[in-house]
């Protein structure tokens, strides 16, 4: 038996512990002391977008900020931050000029930054109060430790993969007009002031992270019938050249690579499917309103029925939003049209040289509606004798969070998810404990299992193997280690078995 010491510090948390490879070659966290202390919500400071090489003539220093938030900020104060962050990544680039600075931690808060291309750095300024706590040593820490590293790397990077995806990026914004700089500035404005003025900093947390996809696992032959009605789409209309097919906002099918899937996936569910389907006008396209700009997706969103959408000879290409997906590392622009039938939802990416007008929309409907209510049907009946299948699950059944690093699957019962919200069904201090193990096993191979219990009582385990991830809480159980280790077998030999292996 081998073993190693292992010491994990956080704000809230303090643990102590030994590792053992002892069963199944898997590391047991063995002891943990804990001081908890109460947690204040944390805030958005500040968040802008800056290129050093502009405004370099004095005077013109204010020209190297493309964007700010929140805009009302004096502008000498502005610059200052700005100034003060360009020092310090040059100063940081002396010592690993291939590792640029990730974020810069002070007492009240903790800063963020992301060059998100050559020059165009994003920052974004997290902040907490400064706590005092009685501990054994008798001493303050500070409020700033909360501030999870890997929690608001992801959220910074999600800010310009998300802007990237709608509106392409800064370079090529700025090559494709004289003005191309003022352009990028619009842009930035309406995109980021809507899109932060909606960020929910207090409730970010491991889910940030994953950015995972919920997906709906079928039975082959009605997994074969969606894939073959895709198919049908694509070929009997031929300026659709990539589609994407959820089912109760469950990924079933996608033709496009993971990582533009998983910004649009979480576009539609947080913002452009409607909170609460009516039964009334739930099927048709979803544009955005006819007065909007072409790319305000967060301002606002409209279901166009059918009734409505066919008397209006004003519906044309340019009311379409477009998407700028990567393929074999080319940028590629498609219209991004979206389509509802009852609990379905048809993503279908158009080729931007498509001549598309009304009569176009009207044989697209009449043809998805015909094809879709069967197998629309035919999902829902396997949904429910699933269902019926699994709902045993209780309020005291144990809580898991899967994520899968190579497609991006997620499933947790750690929250409840519906659309445009994420509630937590578990402590705060369960998944910021998620959050530090992730930091731990963040290697590509890591494998293994940790065992944690906290001091009221809830146990958390998590396991590593094959690029997944999966934790187990136990919330309202007082159990003995052998007890956990038990239940934890039996979800992974009846869920899992093909990813852990269990005797």
């Amino acid at each position: 038996m081998s073993f190693r010491a292992l010491t994990v510090k956080r704000e809230n948390i303090e643990i102590k512990t030994e590792l053992t490879t002892a069963f199944y070659n898997f590391f047991f966290c063995k002891k943990f002391y804990f001081i908890m202390i109460s947690s204040n919500d944390l805030e958005l400071v500040n968040f802008f977008i800056f290129n050093p090489k502009y405004g370099q003539r004095e005077g013109e220093e204010y020209k190297k900020i493309l964007f700010y938030y929140p805009n009302e900020t004096n502008k000498d104060v502005q610059l200052k931050n700005a100034g003060l962050c360009e020092a310090l990544i040059k100063f940081t680039e002396s010592f690993k000029p291939d590792k640029p600075c990730q974020n810069f931690h002070t007492k009240k808060s903790k800063q963020f930054f992301f060059e998100a291309e050559k020059e165009f750095w994003l920052v974004m300024t997290i902040g907490a109060p400064v706590q005092e706590i009685n501990n054994d040593d008798n001493c303050s820490k500070e409020k700033s430790d909360s501030i999870q590293e890997n929690v608001f790397d992801s959220i910074l990077k999600k800010c310009y993969k998300i802007f990237k995806l709608f509106y392409g990026s800064f370079n090529s914004i700025l090559s494709s007009s004289d003005d191309g700089l003022n352009i990028l500035k619009q842009k930035l404005s309406k995109f980021y002031d809507s899109y932060l003025s909606e960020l929910k900093i207090a409730n970010c947390d491991i889910l940030d992270v994953f950015q995972g996809m919920s997906y709906l696992p079928l039975r082959k032959e009605p997994f074969l019938h969606v894939q073959c009605f895709v198919n049908l789409v694509e070929t009997k209309f031929k300026f659709v050249k990539h589609s994407a097919f959820l089912f109760n906002d469950q990924l079933i099918w996608s033709g496009i690579c993971p990582e533009d899937m998983q910004i649009i996936y979480h576009y539609l569910i947080f913002k452009l499917l409607p909170p609460e389907i009516d039964l009334e006008v739930q099927d048709g396209f979803l544009f955005k309103e006819l007065d909007s700009e072409v790319y305000s997706h967060y301002n606002t969103r409209s279901l166009v029925t059918k009734s409505f959408k066919f008397k209006n000879p004003k519906i044309n290409a340019e009311m379409i939003p477009k998407v700028y997906l990567t393929s074999d590392n080319n940028v590629e622009i498609f219209y991004f049209l979206v389509y509802q039938y009852l609990s379905a939802t048809l993503c279908l990416f158009i080729e931007e040289t498509s001549d598309l007008s009304i009569d176009i929309f009207r044989n697209l409907d009449s043809y998805l509606s015909n094809y879709l209510s069967p197998l629309v049907t035919e999902i829902a009946e396997h949904c429910q004798k699933n269902t019926s299948i699994t709902s045993s699950s209780s309020e005291g059944s144990p809580k898991v969070l899967y994520f899968n690093k190579l497609n991006l699957a997620q499933k947790s019962t750690m929250h409840l998810q519906s659309r445009r919200n994420v509630s937590k069904n578990v402590p705060g201090d369960i998944l910021k404990m998620i959050s530090d193990l992730n930091i731990e096993n963040s290697e590509e191979n890591a494998y293994g299992e940790v065992i944690c219990q906290t001091l009221n009582d809830c146990w958390l385990v998590g396991k590593y193997s094959n690029s997944r991830e999966f934790y187990v809480a136990f919330i309202h159980k007082k159990e003995n280690l052998n007890n956990i280790t038990d239940e934890v077998k039996k979800l992974c030999e009846s869920q899992l078995k093909e990813i852990f292996f269990t005797e």
